[in-house]
């Protein structure tokens, strides 16, 4: 898959902003079922169980990478992110309220920060990973003051959790989604497929 894109118009055309409200849409409700396996690890995880959202943090960053690799614009990845969880929110009563939106907003931002570095013209592995360190990290900083983890004899081991677990899930399992859904060719009429076909070149006819 291409790792580069070409030069890009600045706004956004239509089927563009349905596709990022569209996985904002989805997202919003993995993330919800993400919730639910979060609750059951923390059960399976006993007196560990409050480490339980640390392991799985990684999952709730994926939107952002996915929007920015495949749309290749400016700020998708932090509004995707924001979209889905006004779902969880609104559609689906997240018990964190408003607040949610603070925190989607953070780690969208720490997301697509990498990405935004290149110019939206680099989608290799490590950018994914860096892309996914950063969610998980910016975000850490957020909940470690809402929750009061400064200070924590474990605070440490709270922040490596996180941003394994960001690097892992939130960046390279985003790539990997990504790098499927491309090889399908649903992402052709997209700036991901047309970067693909701009690295590829002219198909070259055979003449009898």
């Amino acid at each position: 898959m291409s790792e580069t894109t070409e030069r890009r118009p600045s706004r956004l055309p239509l089927r563009d902003i349905v596709l990022m409200v569209m996985l904002g849409v989805v997202f919003g409700f993995l993330y919800w079922a993400l919730v639910q396996a979060w609750n059951g690890l923390a059960v399976a995880m006993g007196p560990a169980g409050d480490l339980a959202q640390h392991v799985l943090l990684g999952g709730w960053l994926l939107v952002a990478p996915i929007a920015i690799a495949i749309i290749r614009k400016p700020f998708v990845g932090i509004i995707a992110e924001v979209i889905a969880s006004v779902v969880e929110v609104v559609f689906l009563g997240s018990p964190v309220g408003p607040l949610l939106l603070v925190a989607a907003a953070i780690q969208g931002a720490g997301s697509e920060l990498p990405f935004a570095l290149t110019r939206y013209r680099q989608f290799g592995w490590g950018v994914y990973a860096l892309s996914g360190l950063l969610g998980a990290g910016l975000v850490f900083v957020w909940s470690a003051f809402r929750f009061g983890w400064f200070g924590q004899d474990i605070l440490a081991l709270r922040l490596g959790m996180q941003l394994v677990s960001g690097i892992l899930l939130g960046g390279l399992l985003a790539k990997v989604i990504v790098d499927r859904l491309y090889g399908t060719g649903v992402l052709d009429e997209f700036a991901i497929g047309r970067a693909g076909a701009a690295d590829r070149g002219p198909v070259v006819r055979r003449e009898r």
